[in-house]
C-alpha cells in the first residue's frame, strides 16, 4: 500500500510518502519543498511517485540532511532527471558516493538509495527568497545536518527531532552527540519545527526542547543505575520506560530502546576515561 499526501505550511509544501507491502506503511517519511530547493528526497520505493512531483514543480538545487535511505532514495534520479546539484555534509557526500549496506527491514520500508556523486554542502544555500544555514548536528548519524531560515524561522531537522518521547535508537546513534545537538539547535531562533516524520509547526522549539529533557533524564537515570553496578539487562528491568517490543523484533534489535541504553553507557565510559587522562 502506498500513500501519498501533500500539505502547505505557508511557503512550504511537504511530501510525505509512504510504502508497505500488501498492508499501510510502517512508517511516512516526508520531502520539504520551498523556493526551488527540496530538502530530502523520501524513499527510493516512491520513486515514481517523487518524480511525478517534481516534475510539477521547478527546484533548482537539492540538500540531503544525512545519507539514510529514507532520505537520500531519490536524489540520484531527481539529479539525473532534473540537471541539479544535490548538497551535503562531506560525510554524507562520502557515504553516498561509496555506497552503504542496509538490513532487510530497511529494504522493505525504504528500498536501497544507490549512489552519487554529490556535491559538499556551501556555507549558506541560497534561493530566490530563501537562506538556509548548514547547521551540523550528529547524533543520529555522524553526518546529519539540520537547515536554519532566519528569516521565516523555520528549522529543517531530518531526524533530530522524531518524538519529545523517543523510545528507541539505531544501534549506531550516539547519545552524547545528540544531546550537544539539540542544545545547539535550541540557542537558535526559530519557531517551525520541519521534522522529516513528524513536523511541528508553531510549537517546535517547545518540543524539541522537551526531547532534550527527556533524554537528560533518561541518560541520567541509566547513569545512576550504571554506577551502582548494574548490566544493561538490569537497567533495562529497572527503568521506567518500556522497550517497543515490535520496533525490536521487526528490525532485529537494530532499532530498540536497549541502544538508548548502550548509547549513554558508552557515552559515560568515554566521558570517564577521558576524566582520567586529564
Amino acid at each position: 500500500m502506498k500513500t501519498i499526501t501533500i500539505k502547505k505550511y505557508g511557503a512550504v509544501e511537504a511530501v510525505e510518502l509512504g510504502y508497505g507491502l500488501l498492508r499501510p506503511p510502517v512508517m511516512t517519511v516526508h520531502l520539504f519543498l520551498v523556493d526551488g530547493v527540496c530538502i530530502d528526497t523520501a524513499q527510493r520505493l516512491m520513486r515514481k511517485h517523487v518524480l511525478e512531483i517534481i516534475r510539477e514543480r521547478r527546484i533548482n538545487q537539492v540538500v540531503l540532511t544525512h545519507y539514510h535511505e529514507d532520505h537520500s532514495g531519490n536524489a540520484a534520479a531527481i539529479r539525473r532527471e532534473n540537471h541539479v546539484p544535490v548538497y551535503g555534509h562531506p560525510g554524507t557526500v562520502k557515504k553516498m558516493e561509496r555506497g552503504f549496506s542496509i538490513r532487510p527491514y530497511q529494504y522493505y520500508m525504504w528500498g536501497p538509495p544507490g549512489r552519487l556523486a554529490m556535491d559538499i554542502l556551501p556555507p549558506l544555500i541560497e534561493s530566490n527568497r530563501i537562506s538556509l544555514m548548514p547547521i551540523h548536528t550528529p547524533g543520529h548519524s555522524t553526518d546529519h545536518t539540520s537547515y536554519l531560515e532566519r528569516n521565516e524561522g523555520w528549522l529543517f531537522s531530518g531526524d533530530l527531532y522524531l518524538s519529545s518521547r523517543i523510545r528507541y535508537f539505531r544501534a549506531d546513534e550516539t547519545m552524547d552527540d545528540t544531546i550537544r545537538s539539540l542544545r545547539n539547535v535550541l540557542s537558535l531562533d526559530f519557531q517551525d519545527l520541519f521534522c522529516a516524520h513528524n513536523p511541528v509547526l508553531a510549537a517546535g522549539k517547545p518540543k524539541l526542547r522537551a526531547k532534550l529533557e527527556f533524554l537528560e533524564n533518561f541518560s541520567g537515570e541509566v547513569a545512576t543505575l550504571h554506577d551502582q553496578g548494574l548490566d544493561e539487562k538490569e537497567i533495562i528491568d529497572r527503568l521506567p520506560y518500556k522497550e517497543v517490543a515490535l520496533v525490536k523484533l521487526f528490525t532485529l534489535g537494530n532499532v530498540s530502546m536497549a541502544n538508548m541504553v548502550r548509547a549513554t553507557i558508552r557515552a559515560r565510559e568515554a566521558a570517564m576515561k577521558t576524566g582520567a587522562a586529564h
